[in-house]
């Protein structure tokens, strides 16, 4: 079995809170597996719901009279006996079921038992389940497995994660057999990508065609998700799909509407870009005119990447012939696109895309940046480099040359080990597993009310 990091973050909400927890995510980044493995180590009953499988079950949602009357025909639905304090009540595919909306509230307030829901985002709006009033619901975002996630499940030990972990926080050069070896298991990385069901499949038989096939099936049924859940703009939504690892291979990897259609507008597609992201399928990377924290300001909505969710099916759409060249050690291969996409979905997964979105800077006088981050209150710009000018970055040298910008530190990630000039550290592409979001710090600040308060008063007078 894979182990995940998510693992232990549903575990502990098991375990220690009584609200409903939602699990999201795109479809086959493995949420129902999870789920149900986590709840059997946690509960002594699981009762699984899919409204998809037991289209039936929406009936029980209509016209109940409340968390009895619900429970009541849920026991009748279900063979599993439902032991209060001891049983996880399991709603999968919920956007089949709006109307647990509404009822999950009162399931919560009842309280003899515990609740997950999952679904996936493939043309679903989930707004409305997100919008239950806080104190009842907690919500948890699955994506493939990470670099880190991967490496241990081809056999990547501890200890030597640790060392290069160590090496990425030092900026001290990685043992040369070892950074050898990491760029290979980068590499397969890149072929296999993961997705939980590819991972497996790997592991099970160490067999790329098989892995290939696998990711096919993957792809074959977000297509039909495209066409099930966005009917009305499903060729739209089709083509931009297929178009992500083409536009991605172009010299400036910016989305052009105009492959699309001559006169297209953004106007017209936007919404087909973003039911791609809310499916989560695609992660769009939008410029900013200025790399100056809040990114956010600075954001051009109609200037932008789109990467794929996963390396490993843009290396499937590319063709079966791409997984012999990702192999291959070849210095001269350019592996930019891919590299790229994985950049991109690492720090997605590591809570760089709080909007679900990140962003690059591209300015005709500058240059181009492939990322910019917001990291510790500051800009952190980032270049990835697949070949052997890694060095070369004209774009990254204007900006830190800026003094406006005041940027104290940039990455490049690249082929070659650890190595830091001035203000920039070279850093070997696999580190990037290490590079996460700092988590918020608490700031208390207690307001002075001297000269505001009568004379008299004390602090709990109103």
């Amino acid at each position: 079995m894979v182990e995940r990091k998510v693992d232990k973050q549903i575990r502990n909400f098991f375990l220690n809170d009584r609200r409903a927890l939602l699990v999201t995510g795109a479809r086959q980044v493995g949420k129902t597996f999870t789920i149900r493995q986590i709840g059997k180590e946690c509960f002594d009953n699981v009762v699984e719901i899919n409204f998809i499988e037991q289209p039936e079950a929406i009936e029980l949602f209509n016209a109940q009279k409340g968390a009895k009357d619900l429970l009541m025909r849920l026991s009748a639905l279900t063979r599993k006996p439902l032991v209060p304090g001891k049983t996880l009540i399991f709603f999968d595919e919920v956007q089949r079921c709006k109307e647990i909306v509404t009822a999950i509230k009162f399931l919560v307030d009842e309280g003899s038992y515990q609740y997950v829901m999952s679904g996936s985002l493939l043309g679903v709006e989930l707004n409305d389940l997100r919008s239950v009033p806080v104190g009842y619901m907690d919500e948890i975002e699955m994506y493939p497995l990470d670099l880190l996630e991967f490496f241990k499940a081809i056999g990547v030990s501890d200890e030597v994660v640790d060392h290069l972990r160590e090496c990425f926080e030092k900026r001290s050069p990685v043992d040369d057999f070892v950074h050898q070896r990491m760029l290979d298991a980068l590499r397969l990385y890149l072929i296999v990508g993961g997705m939980p069901a590819v991972v497996q499949k790997y592991l099970d038989t160490n067999n790329l065609r098989k892995v290939y096939e696998e990711q096919r099936g993957i792809i074959r049924t977000y297509k039909k998700d495209i066409t099930q859940y966005a009917a009305e703009h499903k060729l739209q939504i089709e083509e931009i799909y297929d178009l992500i690892p083409s536009e991605l291979n172009a010299k400036n990897k910016r989305f052009i509407l105009k492959e699309l259609n001559e006169k297209a507008r953004f106007s017209k597609y936007e919404n087909s870009f973003l039911w791609l992201k809310d499916a989560g399928v695609a992660i769009p990377t939008y410029n900013v005119e200025e790399p100056r924290v809040p990114l956010l300001l600075n954001k051009q909505r109609n200037l932008f990447k789109l990467f794929l969710n996963d390396v490993g099916l843009l290396a499937a759409m590319y063709g079966g012939n791409i997984q012999t060249r990702l192999l291959s050690k070849d210095a001269n291969i350019n592996y930019g696109a891919v590299f790229e996409n994985l950049v991109a979905q690492e720090l997605y997964a590591h809570g760089f895309a709080p909007d679900h979105f990140l962003y690059f800077f591209n300015s005709k006088k500058q240059g181009e940046l492939d990322f910019v981050l917001e990291y510790d209150n500051r800009v952190l710009p980032i270049e990835v480099k697949s070949g052997k000018d890694y060095a070369r970055h004209n774009a990254l040298s204007n900006v830190m040359d800026n003094p406006e910008y005041d940027i104290p530190q940039a990455y490049v990630f690249c082929n070659e080990n650890v190595q830091v000039k001035e203000r920039v550290a070279y850093l070997p592409i696999y580190m990037i597993a290490f590079l996460e979001q700092q988590p918020v710090a608490d700031h208390v600040y207690k307001f002075d009310l001297t000269g505001l308060k009568a004379e008299n008063s004390t602090s709990d007078e109103y």
